[in-house]
This record gives structure tokens, sequence and C-alpha cells, in this order.
């Protein structure tokens, strides 16, 4: 990383203020926020792709019931 002359003052001052448990919590937290964060990725491609196989799924299923019916007598 760069000098701490590259930080902005109130980030200067920010972090200044963090106290050893504040910086504990803030190392420990921001893994956490990482994983869920892509937790969050992951869940909405999931979402997406259930979706998906759901209206595949019924347009196949209504397709084979049409060409079933193309082979059943006429009543």
């Amino acid at each position: 990383m760069g000098s701490s002359s590259e930080l902005s003052e109130v980030t200067r001052e920010f972090l200044n203020d963090l106290s050893r448990e504040d910086t504990a919590t803030l190392k420990t937290g921001l893994p956490l926020i990482r994983n869920i964060v892509s937790f969050g990725k992951v869940t909405k491609w999931l979402a997406i792709t259930t979706l998906g196989l759901l209206v595949g799924f019924v347009l196949l299923w209504e397709s084979v019931l049409k060409i079933v019916a193309w082979f059943r007598p006429p009543t």
C-alpha cells in the first residue's frame, strides 16, 4: 500500500481513533461481509437457474404432449 499521506484527512482521523478492539473487529468482520456478498450472488444465480429449469421443463412437457397428440387417432 501507499503512504498514509494518500489518505484523506477524514479517513486518517477515523483510523487514528480506532482502538485495538475496533481493529480486531474490522479484521474479523470484513471476511464475513465478503462471504455474505458472495453468497448473495450465488443465491441470485441459483434462483435464476431454478426458474429457467422450471420454465424449460413446462415448455418441453407441452411440446411432448403436442407430439403425442399427433399420433392419437381423432375422436
